[in-house]
């Protein structure tokens, strides 16, 4: 039977450390929405990173404990290798995801272009002009003059070239 003085260290540091990651997961989202204010982000898409951010934080953490409570460095590299290679396999065959959402955050994190923007994407065979809808963490909303909606996928859109169309204003006599 174990006790509890036997695992002190380890206790100990366990529960500093995930006091750390609370105290973490907190100042962060609080960076990263005091960012999207000032750049007038929109909140969903706040969200989205600030939960991409918590993901891999979790992961470290998790790591970090099974460091601590002592299992052999050869298993980590036995079982992290495993699951690489499965999810290697995996995504593979969806590299699209992974491509969207790295588009979706470096999109986050630039802002070439607001939601209310009028767009021009250069393309070839498709040329696109429309309105910018709504930015997820998968694809754009758009929609063309002519009420059509427009699903593109955030790695394409990266991809082509974009014009930033001039808001068009109707010139219009003001009567008192």
């Amino acid at each position: 039977m174990f006790s509890l003085k036997e695992y002190s260290h380890e206790i100990l540091s366990t529960i500093i450390i995930l006091i750390a990651l609370a105290a973490l997961r907190v100042i962060v989202a609080k960076l990263i929405r005091r960012y999207a204010s000032t750049s007038h982000l929109l909140e969903h898409r706040t969200n989205l990173v600030v939960k991409y951010i918590h993901i891999l934080m979790n992961i470290l953490v998790t790591i970090s404990l099974i460091v601590i409570w002592g299992v052999e460095t050869k298993d980590i590299f036995i079982t992290v290798s495993s699951i690489a290679t499965v999810i290697g396999v995996a995504m593979f065959a969806q590299w699209s995801i992974l491509s969207n959402i790295t588009s979706g955050m470096i999109l986050f994190f630039s802002f070439p272009f607001r939601i209310g923007d009028t767009i021009k994407i250069h393309d070839k065979d498709f040329p696109i002009e429309a309105e910018i809808e709504d930015i997820s963490a998968f694809h754009v909303n758009l929609k063309t003059k002519e009420g059509e909606k427009i699903i593109f996928p955030n790695n394409l859109l990266l991809q082509k070239g974009i014009s930033i169309m001039p808001a068009h204003y109707e010139e219009k006599e003001f009567f008192d």
